[in-house]
């Protein structure tokens, strides 16, 4: 069963009864879900696909849990995938050697279904808060360099009393596909005309405009959301993909979808620090003698 809007979770289990169980488990709750049947599959999966989620056995041939582990930590694009331990041990140590690895949380087999769906929705939620934080602050790091999606037009556009009919305009369809001659027609100009006032003005064509304030709505759409670029395009008032890239390309020196990927690469960044302080404090506290294992909530 596969949905677009779903998650998808990496299973990776050497016993097929058991690997096949979790998988349709979480189908029958609209999952798309992958199955790999050993920890050197598994990693393969997990490098092709990115899933939001990877369930994975500790007690493997081959490769261990651990060793699949630490293979997809040393990865920045699969460093900070949520990692969940299956395992049959209940033992303190073979816990604290996952969590010490970076998994985010363990499973002890039989686990119910209740536990399995609670423990997934957990780590799921939790690094969406850790995106919206690593949103918020960059965006207002870079407000004024980057403005985004929602950006007010009069903090976007200069301050020029005598063009603000022009740019009220263009932030009003700069996504309906508009061109020099239609911000012309609307405030009762020629073409040549508001060419000249506007870069007298500003030192920029109309034209610049309008795809400067495109790129500004573009990158919080290729940043916040899957939408592909064919699609980020179209919601732009592009009439093809390629133009549209090429665009993007001359004012970012990347085509979108590596500008897209670096992005990504820098929350992976964030993801590991995160990840790594909160390691140093579970060290912390088991140096003192008070270490808590990790439960399921």
């Amino acid at each position: 069963m596969m949905h677009k809007s779903s998650k998808t979770i990496l299973v990776i289990e050497d016993d097929a009864p058991t690997r096949h169980l979790f998988l349709d488990i979480l189908e029958a709750e609209d999952f798309d879900t992958i199955g790999a049947e050993n920890g050197l599959v598994g990693i393969e999966q997990a490098q092709k696909h990115l899933p939001d989620l990877i369930l994975c056995d500790i007690a493997m041939p081959d490769m261990d849990g651990y060793g699949v582990l630490n293979t997809l930590r040393q990865d920045p694009l699969t460093a900070i995938i949520p990692f969940i331990f299956l395992t049959g041990r209940d033992a303190k140590a073979s816990v604290r050697k996952g969590m010490e690895l970076g998994a985010d949380d363990y499973l002890t087999k039989p686990c119910t279904v209740d536990e399995l769906l609670k423990a997934i929705a957990v780590r799921l939620e939790k690094k969406q808060a850790i995106f919206k934080h690593w949103y918020a602050t960059k965006s207002h790091q870079v407000s004024e360099a980057l403005p985004t999606n929602n950006i007010a037009s009069e903090s976007f556009f200069p301050l020029v009393p005598q063009l603000k009919e022009v740019f009220d305009y263009i932030e009003a369809n700069y996504d309906q596909g508009i061109t020099l001659s239609d911000v012309a027609d609307a405030v009762g100009y020629s073409s040549a005309y508001l060419t000249s006032r506007v870069a007298k003005k500003t030192g920029d064509t109309v034209n610049g405009w309008i795809v400067k304030r495109r790129m500004a709505a573009a990158r919080p759409l290729l940043q916040d959301t899957d939408q592909t670029i064919e699609q980020i395009a179209i919601k732009l008032g592009y009439q093809n993909a390629c133009h549209f890239s090429r665009q993007f390309h001359q004012h970012h020196g990347l085509p979108p979808k590596n500008w897209r990927k670096q992005q990504q690469n820098q929350q992976n960044k964030l993801f590991q620090a995160s990840r790594n302080q909160n390691l140093q404090s579970i060290n912390t506290r088991s140096q003192l003698g008070d270490y808590i294992p990790f439960n399921l909530g």
